[in-house]
């Protein structure tokens, strides 16, 4: 998702712009919506967490997301005509490794400070080029290396082991960022062959089956009339997230929809500060810094080839 293959975007002139003042606008404005989406998810997860298991919480976004999706087709019929099943298997290993890493994550939302969460997910392009490199045959240049090494340090800066501050439950956010790599790589061979609301229609059926197994049928019966708001949060959040963060890219490059994204930690901090009495913790932010500095660098190098 953010990490381009070699050759997606063209050289520009030393005096052009690589997004057009044109665009900058409304990347600015589909970011606001990727971060304000994103932010509702991770606190609708909190909310939620204990009074709903993890696969409960996936059940709510993955069914919820097939009704969004389901009702915006029966909105728009000749969507329906892209819906057949194309590479069954690609989309079972793509939904197989984006559920466990959503367990993981989810985790995470509930026992770690959300910034920190957010902070280690900027891992996922870094593990992009890496599978794009062994997998997708791409090269492995100086500034894709410069990234690689800068993400794990900056890894290192956020997770401090060995020290008081490290907490175990990091490396399952750490494990999920690799999923999601796994999960935008796989995606690259889908949309050769599939539209991407049928790709988000087979993503929330087939992880809507996956959590299944987890689940108490009743559950939604043990929630009080509160707290509905927070699992529409959920439906709503994640599905429109993504949606948003589709169109940024779509629209603009992504050496300039990262570092906006970027912004989504000190939004998520400043919300775990005020309403989780969390520590905002400058090392997250020096962390993260570091991570997205080598990512930006590594754009930068794709875009001039």
């Amino acid at each position: 998702m953010l990490n381009p293959s070699p050759g997606a975007a063209r050289e520009a002139p030393p005096s052009e712009p690589l997004t057009p003042k044109r665009n900058l606008l409304a990347v600015v404005l589909w970011m606001t919506g990727t971060l304000l989406f994103f932010s509702l998810m991770a606190i609708s997860v909190r909310q939620l967490g204990g009074v709903l298991n993890l696969f409960e919480l996936l059940m709510v976004r993955s069914f919820g997301g097939l009704l969004i999706l389901t009702a915006i087709m029966l909105a728009r019929p000749h969507l329906f005509r892209d819906l057949p099943l194309r590479m069954p298997l690609v989309h079972i290993l793509r939904n197989g490794t984006h559920f466990l890493a959503n367990l993981g994550w989810a985790h995470a939302v509930i026992v770690l400070p959300l910034a920190t969460v957010f902070a280690i997910e900027f891992m996922m392009p870094v593990w992009a080029g890496v599978l794009a490199v062994l997998f997708l045959g791409e090269r492995f240049t100086i500034a894709r290396a410069g990234s690689i090494a800068l993400g794990f340090l900056g890894v290192l800066v956020i997770l401090r082991p060995g020290i008081e501050a490290f907490q175990p439950a990091a490396l399952g956010v750490l494990a999920a960022s690799f999923g999601y790599a796994i999960a935008n790589i796989t995606m690259k061979r889908l949309v050769t062959v599939q539209t991407p609301i049928a790709i988000l229609f087979w993503m929330s059926m087939m992880q809507s089956a996956m959590a299944l197994p987890g689940i108490d049928p009743l559950f939604p019966l043990r929630l009080s009339a509160a707290q509905w708001l927070p699992l529409a949060g959920i439906a709503v959040g994640g599905t429109a997230a993504h949606y948003c963060i589709a169109n940024a890219m779509r629209v603009g490059d992504a050496i300039v929809v990262i570092p906006l994204d970027f912004l989504r930690i000190p939004l998520i901090a400043v919300v775990g500060a005020l309403f989780y009495a969390e520590r905002i913790d400058l090392a997250v932010f020096l962390g993260a810094g570091i991570i997205v500095s080598g990512i930006v660098w590594n754009l930068r190098a794709e875009m001039r080839r």
